[in-house]
């Protein structure tokens, strides 16, 4: 039985049906398969090198580009998409000209994973260079629950520090990220969230917190990396916390019909 969340989105995947954006880079049967799999969710299309996607075959619309990673963002951009999925697009060159062109600073994103038992949970931050300081926290609740309220739900917030409560005084450190994530959960608090400090205890939050926030980057992207590539959960994608629609995505497993349900439900907002 599917998840609250899950659920939800899936719903709103199939009702938008958006016209959603495949970036292809590498090409394998099992991608295209994936994507032919998200026409339940979604309009597909693929953008990539014709030549090479048509060897391995598809009936999916495919938009040729000699510069995919350039293409993509240029389509999100202009709204001839609804939405785009990084998928097999190198994340530096892709991320780096998507800031360019909508003229971003920094990028936030909350990662949606699956337990290998099947609780979902928004994860965030998931880049090694992002959430290091109090504001941006705060800045990843209030983006990372606006996000999360287009799905209809009204997510409960957990935020994680580096030991026990009782652990203060160990070290210097440990002793920062309980001072931050004390700082954020009273802001946050009194901005109206559903947020909770567990300290370390990233098991009693999973279950309980539908966004977690780790301490910073490097430590999100390890529970990432740690749950999704080595215990055998799931990842259905990254989006970019802005009011365009565009999941990142890592290219470890190549399947992205989640990515792209969870992108077509993303983009049906204002409806």
């Amino acid at each position: 039985m599917m998840s609250r969340i899950i659920t939800n989105i899936h719903k709103k995947a199939m009702d938008n049906h958006a016209r959603i954006a495949l970036g292809i880079g590498s090409v394998t049967p099992k991608l295209l398969q994936s994507a032919a799999l998200a026409e339940e969710f979604a309009d597909v299309v693929l953008v990539g090198d014709s030549k090479k996607i048509n060897d391995i075959g598809t009936h999916l619309e495919v938009i040729h580009s000699d510069e995919p990673t350039r293409t993509i963002v240029e389509l999100l951009a202009s709204s001839d998409i609804d939405g785009a999925i990084r998928g097999t697009l190198s994340a530096t060159s892709t991320l780096a000209y998507l800031k360019e062109v909508l003229e971003m600073k920094t990028l936030f994103r909350i990662a949606l994973l699956e337990t290998p038992g099947g609780i979902p949970l928004f994860l965030a931050p998931v880049g090694i260079d992002e959430g290091s300081t109090r504001e941006q926290k705060l800045e990843f609740i209030r983006r990372g629950v606006e996000h999360i309220r287009r799905f209809g739900i009204e997510p409960k917030v957990g935020i994680l520090s580096g030991g026990r409560f009782e652990d203060r005084g160990r070290d210097t450190y440990v002793d920062k990220t309980l001072d931050d994530a004390e700082y954020v959960t009273k802001v946050a608090s009194g901005e109206g969230y559903d947020i909770r400090h567990y300290g370390i205890l990233i098991e009693d939050a999973i279950g309980e917190a539908d966004l977690i926030l780790a301490p910073d980057g490097i430590s999100g992207n390890l529970v990432f990396r740690t749950l999704v590539l080595v215990a055998g959960g799931y990842g259905y994608g990254a989006p970019v916390l802005m009011d365009k629609v565009f999941v990142d995505t890592s290219r470890v497993g190549g399947h992205y019909t989640k990515a792209i349900m969870m992108g077509s439900a993303l983009a049906g907002k204002n409806e």
